[in-house]
């Protein structure tokens, strides 16, 4: 007899790759839902992402203030990037760190992983949380940043109900470093 979780389970008859590109793939799926149906479902193949948390010993995080041009949108963001082949997600938060903002991070470890948007799109998320870090440079590269500072705790949960925190890495990162802040394993 199959299980509560057999029977809700949908059934993947394949894939047919519609475009590929770096860091995006877009696919339609065959699949077969519980009561039989069968159809084909768009999925979004994102590359992992890796962001980092960086928190200072005077209680403050770095973020950067950035134009989305999709949602034509300002907002206060966290630094991160896709994670390069062959590449470890702690290394890329800590190297995003230092080209977006031209901080070294002292220490680094790994706060959680997450998805998105899980129901059409695979973009895993991998969040850190770095302890310190110290100017080392400008940042490199492409400028994404109109604004780097390092704003307090304690001023986030105003800055989110303003809606100057919008992007789900950043409100997910933030609430997970203050949790693990808090909760005395920091």
């Amino acid at each position: 007899m199959a299980t509560d979780e057999e029977r809700s389970r949908w059934v993947v008859h394949g894939e047919r790759l519609i475009y590929d590109n770096r860091g995006i793939r877009l696919g339609l799926v065959d699949v077969e839902i519980p009561d039989g149906e069968r159809f084909e479902h768009h999925a979004v193949h994102l590359d992992r992402a890796a962001i980092a948390v960086v928190v200072d010993e005077r209680d403050r995080v770095l973020l950067m203030w950035r134009h989305r041009f999709l949602a034509d949108r300002w907002g206060w963001e966290l630094p991160g990037g896709l994670i390069d082949a062959g590449e470890e997600a702690i290394d890329t938060a800590a190297r995003e760190v230092e080209e977006e903002t031209g901080y070294r991070v002292k220490e680094i470890e790994h706060l959680l992983t997450y998805q998105p948007m899980a129901g059409m799109v695979d973009s895993e998320h991998n969040l850190f949380l770095a302890r310190g870090a110290e100017l080392v440079g400008s940042p490199t590269g492409e400028i994404e940043a109109d604004l780097v500072e390092w704003i307090p705790m304690a001023q986030i949960p105003d800055i989110i109900a303003h809606g100057d925190i919008w992007t789900s890495g950043t409100l997910i990162g933030l609430y997970a470093a203050r949790d693990r802040l808090n909760s005395g394993r920091a």
